[in-house]
């Protein structure tokens, strides 16, 4: 019982930040998640990761989808730009899967731990590249889909920390950059959710599906498209980018407890 309350408090939480603050639910959900997952006896602790991303990916299909509608009625999203990203994230995606379910706990935790002070960094100092570079063809665009989709598979996110600096720095517009890396994350959180799932069932998991705790989606899940609303409501009322500097630093003190508690 005390497990379901904490993830209906996160599911909340999340989708509050997520229309507040703009920030993908996987950079909140994966600590959170592992910090829950780590004392469920029904959870294999040496694939406690993997069941954390397998997870995360899946509670943002549904956010993507709910994200790319309310885009989609602005007219934001260039979905020429998702084409040609879309082949490279997918493939990346999957292969990103594949050795996400190879890798030990404390090497996920690691990357995680990396990556989660980058985005802190990015946050706390408001780093945005400077539009520099005309959109690349189809080898250019692949190949940065495919760094992007290998990344968010192995960090268990939807990838829009990664895809909104690098649309600036193609110079697309920041209110379509936002609205395409919303669609961007369908096909990653999709790719990412069947790799960890095959593989999974291959490893034999038996308490739960494919690395996915559906417990956890299906407590995460409504409440995070609930709150949503909530957080851009309060957008016009809170001082968002005080709230951002906060939030940063306190994403570089989980990160800095994440890395120490794995390396030392």
């Amino acid at each position: 019982m005390t497990e379901i309350i904490y993830l209906l408090v996160l599911g909340a939480f999340t989708g509050t930040l997520a229309g507040l603050l703009g920030i993908g639910g996987g950079i909140v959900l994966v600590p959170v998640l592992l910090w829950i997952f780590q004392s469920q006896p029904q959870i294999n602790q040496n694939n406690v990761m993997q069941v954390v991303l397998a997870t995360s990916l899946m509670t943002i299909i549904f956010t993507a989808l709910s994200s790319i509608r309310a885009h989609q009625k602005r007219n934001a999203i260039e979905w020429n730009l998702v084409k040609m990203l879309a082949p490279g994230m997918i493939l990346g995606t999957l292969l990103g899967a594949y050795v996400g379910s190879s890798l030990s706990n404390n090497i996920l935790k690691i990357i995680f731990g990396i990556f989660l002070l980058f985005i802190s960094l990015q946050l706390l100092f408001q780093a945005a590249p400077k539009a520099s570079k005309e959109f690349p063809g189809k080898f250019g665009s692949g190949l940065s889909g495919f760094v992007i989709g290998n990344m968010s598979a192995l960090v268990g996110i939807g990838g829009g920390s990664l895809i909104v600096p690098l649309l600036l720095w193609f110079r697309v517009p920041m209110r379509n950059a936002v609205a395409t890396s919303a669609a961007c994350g369908l096909p990653i959180a999709l790719a990412g959710t069947l790799g960890y799932f095959l593989i999974g069932l291959k490893n034999g998991e038996s308490v739960i599906t494919g690395y996915i705790y559906w417990p956890a989606v299906l407590a995460i899940v409504p409440t995070s498209l609930l709150f949503v609303p909530l957080g851009a409501k309060l957008t016009h009322t809170m001082p968002v980018s005080v709230l951002k500097k906060l939030f940063a630093v306190f994403l570089i003190v989980i990160s800095s407890k994440m890395l120490i508690g794995t390396v030392f």
